[in-house]
């Protein structure tokens, strides 16, 4: 990685080498209304927690404030000297939109409160705040449950939110009620609808390997994910079923009626899950880490992507997921000859369009989707790859931020829109980036939606 003149080095690049300074931020301790998936431990920490999990001791150091965990991480981010410019805040630790509606507005205004640096009157102020502040919400995450979040739209929209992460882990109904999870498939898909026509990029986590299931079992449902057209996320993690204390879980194992999948069959298993993903899919993540004291039984192996990767790149297998293809993670040899790909499927419903810029050897400098939905455009996300830069700091060459290739991917986007004829075209915008898009000539769309919008 070429570092900026005039900079220190970088420890940890691969935290912003996506092109932003992810702050992970933890909800206090709450039972989820439905009661307690038979895997999920209780341990009078956030529900699916353990009381040593690092997210875990450091929400807890600081009482679970958001206010003070995000002084915390971004001062953390700045030791390290990773840019703070550009921050996507992640909320964790449970059903948020479950949680006392005050104490969700109260938690969201902390957070902007904390990128600014000072305390506001309300939410409105302190996000008008943040348009202009040092440290800019440029994405927001909300996890959430299935079954719990169609209602909430105009909300999350209201809290900034851009990305909403659902619990799925396997689209089984005979599975969802051995493991008590408190809904069924149909909130899997109505939820995924309702969050893409209104612009939201989505993740789902998934659990190969749970009671009920089996090896071929998985494959087939995961195969199913991507090829049934009300699925098909914008991202996912896969986090193989483990077994913690104080879970139902562990008394069905203890009583051996559970066994979970063993190192070996995981990385049968992921490998062919990696070979199925389609292009505008992202793997965020391989397996969660557990603390090995609290592991009781399941793979302990947290470097187990890079032995799935590295078994395949040495098959010569070419894997299509977005984190294998971008350019943080394939800076050698690097092709410059930059094209500009379109890759259309449907979805919930709708059109999808995936834009890409790629080089020959099909390495990903950025992406953006648009949704065509009953003649509406809306762009779900729009992302240069790269490591993150400071706001207004020009790339110095291709493959960092800011060399033009979002205003290019922009552009072709409201071409295609014109081409639906639709008659404007919104993009699903995080706060910190409405000052971007002012200057493509997109207005903030008034009311709760706070779209920011233009006329074609």
């Amino acid at each position: 990685m070429k570092i900026p003149e005039g900079s220190l080095e970088i420890r940890k690049p691969t935290k912003t080498i996506s092109g932003i300074t992810p702050v992970a931020v933890m909800l206090p301790p709450r039972k989820c209304k439905h009661g307690n998936c038979i895997y999920c431990p209780s341990m009078n920490v956030p529900q699916s927690y353990t009381p040593k999990s690092p997210v875990v001791l450091r929400a807890k150091a600081l009482d679970y404030g958001a206010y003070r965990q995000v002084v915390s991480r971004v001062k953390a981010f700045e030791v390290m000297n990773h840019p703070t410019d550009k921050i996507e805040l992640i909320i964790m630790g449970g059903t948020f939109l479950e949680y006392p509606e005050k104490f969700q507005y109260d938690f969201i205004k902390g957070l902007y409160d904390g990128l600014n640096g000072k305390i506001s009157k309300n939410l409105d102020e302190a996000k008008k705040l943040n348009e202009n502040s040092q440290h800019r919400c440029v994405a927001l995450c909300i996890e959430t449950r299935p079954d719990v979040c169609c209602e909430f739209i105009s909300r999350m929209r209201e809290f900034g939110c851009t990305r909403v992460e659902l619990g799925v882990q396997l689209i089984d109904d005979d599975v969802y009620k051995l493991v008590k999870r408190g809904h069924t498939v149909k909130e899997v898909v109505l939820a995924t609808k309702c969050l893409r026509d209104a612009g939201f990029k989505i993740g789902y986590h998934l659990m190969p390997g749970l009671p009920g299931s089996n090896l071929k079992k998985d494959l087939e449902l995961f195969k199913k994910i991507f090829s049934d057209e009300r699925f098909k996320p914008d991202q996912i993690k896969i986090y193989p079923c483990q077994v913690l204390p104080n879970s139902e879980l562990e008394k069905l194992y203890w009583g051996g009626k559970y066994k979970p999948y063993t190192p070996q069959e995981i990385q049968k298993l992921l490998v062919e899950m990696l070979k199925i993903i389609p292009r505008y899919c992202r793997v965020m993540r391989i397996m969660r880490e557990i603390p090995l004291e609290y592991l009781i039984a399941g793979s302990k192996d947290i470097g187990i992507r890079k032995d799935v990767e590295d078994e395949l790149r040495n098959k010569k297998v070419k894997l299509k997921e977005i984190r294998y293809r971008e350019i943080g993670f394939n800076k050698k040899n690097l092709n410059l000859n930059l094209r500009l790909k379109k890759t259309t499927y449907n979805a919930s419903g709708g059109k999808e369009y995936f834009l890409e810029i790629v080089n020959k050897e099909d390495i990903l400098f950025g992406l953006l989707r648009l949704r065509i939905s009953n003649k509406a455009a809306i762009i779900r996300e729009l992302h240069v790859y790269g490591q993150s830069l400071k706001l207004g700091e020009g790339g110095k060459e291709i493959g960092q931020q800011h060399t033009g290739l979002g205003k290019w991917l922009m552009n072709e986007a409201e071409k295609l829109a014109k081409k639906e004829k639709c008659k404007e075209i919104k993009v699903i915008s995080g706060v910190g980036v409405r000052e971007y898009y002012k200057k493509l000539d997109y207005l903030l769309e008034e009311g709760k939606g706070e779209y920011m919008r233009k006329f074609l």
